[in-house]
């Protein structure tokens, strides 16, 4: 047995927290609804190990709160106004309390919820809304946001599967870098006032790393500036289409198993939950495109839609686009002559999800050591310049 606490409403509004003692998740859940009340949040107490876990509230996560919290009212039978109305006094954001102001209202003033949704695409994604519009023509709202929630959860775990995996390298390039700075900019103008006397008796690689250390420290200006200018081109390189297209390409070719699984696990779970959602074919492939950050793998399959409206399907189409793995277009195709394409999609997200964590592990695992590496001759042929500068002194006739 364990202990959970809880945040709930009652079919009258009123917000309800406290503690109860259950087997599981489920039975907690299920006490609670035995007490007449609607479960809006359940949270296991963590045990602590004594490590901080640091986290960033962000949109994506008022978002994700926002639709949970969302389908527990609806799915208690609450209508979509009240629910609204709950969620604009128990949330957390004062940026989010506003928004749901704002649907709420316009709800009221007889727009429908897709469209109120619609008027802040910044919170909510195109996808979103499209979802939501589809479940609101087939009077199942409740469902489509339960499946926007399991979608909303499984895309912030695989981007934070990811994001932990980085963090090690991240730091590693931060520390290392650092490094290489106080020893070019501290260090290094330590000795070459000793060495200054001795002129061309230095061995070349002292005089050159003198030399740059020097120029660091007279013009360090000069090199943040190249450094941004440099990082400004390139961002606004990235903005026009051929430039993100070219940035892309060059990506997919360094990181291709990772890019291809990212991006099919992406595509086919977009396409599924939509499907599954009651979106027409046609439409969840616009949104499911848009969903693709790689601006090559996105162009490559284009005419999938255009392939689907002369009747030949999306496994066709995206075979001649040649950019998902083989797998994976196995899998679609099976689906497709199933009748069961929703199910095979989602079958294949999960796949290339968990695929894509193994890639992702392997990638760092060889980025570490390489950094570690490089850090290491840097660093190696710094020191090694100044000991043989100062093996050189005991050669000169005094």
């Amino acid at each position: 047995m364990s202990f959970y606490s809880y945040r709930a409403t009652s079919m009258d509004g009123t917000i309800m927290e406290g503690v109860i003692e259950a087997a599981d998740e489920s039975a907690a859940f299920e006490l609670v609804r035995s007490r007449g009340l609607i479960p809006l949040k359940l949270v296991a107490p963590k045990e602590s190990s004594g490590k901080k876990i640091f986290s960033f509230k962000s949109t994506n996560s008022d978002l994700l709160m926002f639709t949970t919290e969302l389908s527990a009212l609806l799915s208690a039978g609450l209508p979509i106004d009240r629910s609204l109305n709950i969620l604009s006094d128990i949330s957390e954001s004062a940026e989010m309390r506003k928004v749901i102001q704002n649907i709420l209202k316009a709800i009221r003033e007889g727009g429908s919820f897709s469209d109120a949704l619609q008027r802040h695409p910044d919170i909510f994604p195109r996808i979103y809304v499209n979802m939501v519009r589809a479940g609101e023509s087939g009077g199942v709202i409740d469902a489509v946001l339960e499946k926007l929630n399991e979608f909303l959860e499984t895309s912030k775990e695989l981007k934070d599967s990811v994001f932990s995996a980085m963090i090690y390298p991240l730091i590693l390039s931060f520390t290392g870098g650092v490094s290489v700075i106080i020893l070019l900019t501290y260090v290094l103008p330590k000795f070459s006032g000793i060495f200054s006397e001795l002129g061309s008796t230095l061995p070349a690689s002292t005089q050159l790393l003198l030399s740059f250390s020097s120029a660091l420290q007279s013009y360090w200006w000069i090199f943040l500036t190249l450094i941004a200018v440099f990082w400004i081109i390139i961002k606004n390189y990235n903005k026009t289409p051929e430039g993100k297209l070219k940035l892309d390409s060059i990506k997919l070719k360094l990181l291709r198993d990772v890019i291809t699984k990212l991006e099919t696990a992406r595509f086919c779970r977009t396409l599924g939950t939509l499907i599954k959602s009651g979106v027409p074919l046609l439409q969840a492939l616009r949104n499911s495109k848009d969903v693709i950050s790689n601006l090559a793998i996105a162009t490559a399959i284009d005419n999938v839609s255009k392939g689907a409206k002369e009747g030949k399907g999306i496994a066709a189409p995206l075979t001649e686009a040649n950019v998902f793995p083989q797998l994976a277009l196995s899998m679609i195709k099976v689906g497709e002559e199933t009748g069961q394409l929703d199910v095979m999609l989602m079958k294949v997200a999960v796949t290339y999800e968990k695929s894509l964590r193994v890639s992702v592990r392997r990638v760092v695992s060889l980025i570490e050591p390489a950094m570690i590496l490089i850090m290491g001759l840097i660093i190696g042929f710094i020191v090694l310049s100044m000991l043989m500068a100062i093996f050189s002194i005991t050669d000169m006739p005094f």
